[in-house]
């Protein structure tokens, strides 16, 4: 067809055909929906920064995931508890999803893939923050109580991914470092709003101002109702766990009556409100000074003086499952990867131990980092140390014991390398340690293959794997 400069498409067609077009568009009512979608495209080029979304008309049915004892179980409300199916877990960390979920376009593209090639690994928890702190352009709480929406529809977006993808999430609440705003940020707020606070970052823990503030996020987290699907976050499946703080330290107070003591009230107001969700500490793990047992463990003297402490922070009442990360790489630098693989393999064997004898509790090694190098044989050591991580978690699957898994950190997908440090890769990038993964992902199915809900909503990637 020769086209005419200036006319329209509809110029250019015969009349009878434009005429039997527009009377098909009649009869079949699509003349409302062609102005919706120009509506759409008019507000998305319009309010870019805050596009329009539309609600999630339908989500798959997902289980909540409770503790017995030692063991983590998927609550089936139609099962009598001896029917309960047993859940071991491999999994990951991908700290930036909220971020990268805020802006619609390339960037939540990326937050999809990176939930949907979890999936393909079979993998089935994933670790992330929720929460960014201070007056950064994506915080979520830019002071005490006040809450950037489109931020709030980012974490929305990352929620409804992951159960979209048979995915669970633990959710984290606020840092101890200080990157995207962490508990110093907190006593900056409470120093601003003139309260007497103390200059150290340890005052988060006790001064009742800066509590009362953490109090007021967690209710405001808890109590979302996601602006897609219409569930409220305390009755959302897809959240795994709460967890109260990404690696708590209170230095100041070595003997750890402070942190214990915040931690017990918080893990208390968080079940106030949510008796649903699980909730964890958070914690790396060190033994402290008054543990008698495990100060061996630890990776050295400096550890037991951080002012937590994993039995006895661990065995609060209100805190589900106990908490562990393991970076052999970053702990004990200047030893040979034999010494490495050694202290690992003893540092897991010791929490399990502690789950199964004395906290009666799962427990998860919430971050497991080992260092990704250039070249192949730094790709080699990684997969030396994950692999020891991954054959300790399946030995106490097959014996039922309390490690109930692993999640690695961290993951990550093309074009979040500004999200990256030593510790992150792109699974798919390095086909030994993508194997490595979907090794441990089927063979924890084949124990507990009735677990693994995501089998029924992707393609099954154990399927001519399992071992």
């Amino acid at each position: 067809m020769e086209v005419i400069k200036g006319a329209t498409i509809t110029d250019q067609l015969p009349t009878a055909c434009y005429s039997g077009m527009a009377s098909d568009w009649r009869d079949k009512k699509l003349y409302p929906l062609l102005g919706i979608l120009l509506l759409s495209i008019f507000l998305y080029f319009n309010l870019g920064s805050n596009p329009i979304t539309f609600p999630i008309l339908w989500q798959s049915h997902m289980d909540f995931v409770s503790a017995n004892s030692t063991h983590f179980i998927i609550v089936n409300p139609r099962a009598p508890l001896e029917n309960q199916s047993t859940f071991y877990i491999n999994g990951w960390n991908s700290y930036w999803l909220m971020q990268e979920s805020v802006w619609a376009g390339p960037s939540r593209s990326r937050v999809s893939k990176m939930l949907k090639k979890g999936a393909e690994m079979g993998l089935t928890v994933c670790r992330t923050w929720a929460f960014n702190d201070g007056v950064g352009p994506n915080a979520l709480q830019i002071s005490p109580g006040v809450f950037n929406e489109r931020v709030f529809r980012g974490l929305d977006y990352v929620i409804v991914e992951a159960r979209k993808h048979g995915i669970r999430l633990i959710l984290s609440l606020v840092n101890n470092l200080s990157n995207f705003g962490g508990k110093a940020q907190y006593v900056r707020w409470a120093q601003e709003a003139g309260h007497n606070v103390s200059s150290s970052t340890d005052s988060f823990f006790s001064h009742p101002m800066i509590k009362d503030y953490y109090k007021a996020y967690v209710k405001a987290i808890l109590s979302r109702k996601n602006s897609l699907s219409g569930v409220k976050y305390a009755e959302e499946p897809a959240i795994f766990a709460w967890e109260l703080m990404n690696e708590p330290r209170c230095s100041s107070s070595s003997s750890a009556p402070i942190l214990q003591a915040w931690l017990d009230e918080m893990a208390a107001f968080v079940k106030s409100l949510d008796q649903k969700h699980l909730v964890t500490v958070g914690l790396e793990g060190f033994y402290g000074l008054n543990t008698t047992k495990g100060l061996e463990v630890n990776p050295g003297e400096w550890a037991a003086s951080l002012g937590s402490d994993f039995i006895q922070n661990s065995a609060i009442e209100n805190i589900d499952f106990a908490s562990v990360h393991a970076y052999p790489d970053s702990w004990i630098p200047h030893d040979d990867m034999e010494a490495k693989a050694h202290f690992l393999s003893r540092w897991v064997d010791s929490h399990i131990s502690d789950g199964d004898h004395v906290l009666k509790k799962p427990v998860i090694f919430t971050e497991v980092g080992t260092l990704v190098h250039a070249d192949n044989q730094g790709l080699a050591d990684k997969d030396i140390l994950l692999k020891t991580m991954y054959e300790k978690i399946y030995e106490s699957a097959k014996k039922r014991q309390a490690g109930a898994g692993a999640l690695i950190w961290q993951l990550l997908v093309e074009g979040a390398g500004e999200y990256s440090d030593r510790f992150s890769f792109v699974a798919w990038d390095n086909p030994s340690t993508y194997k490595l993964i979907l090794k441990q992902s089927c063979r924890l199915k084949s124990i507990f293959a009735k677990s693994i809900q995501s089998q029924k909503l992707n393609k099954d990637p154990c399927s001519g794997n399992l071992p």
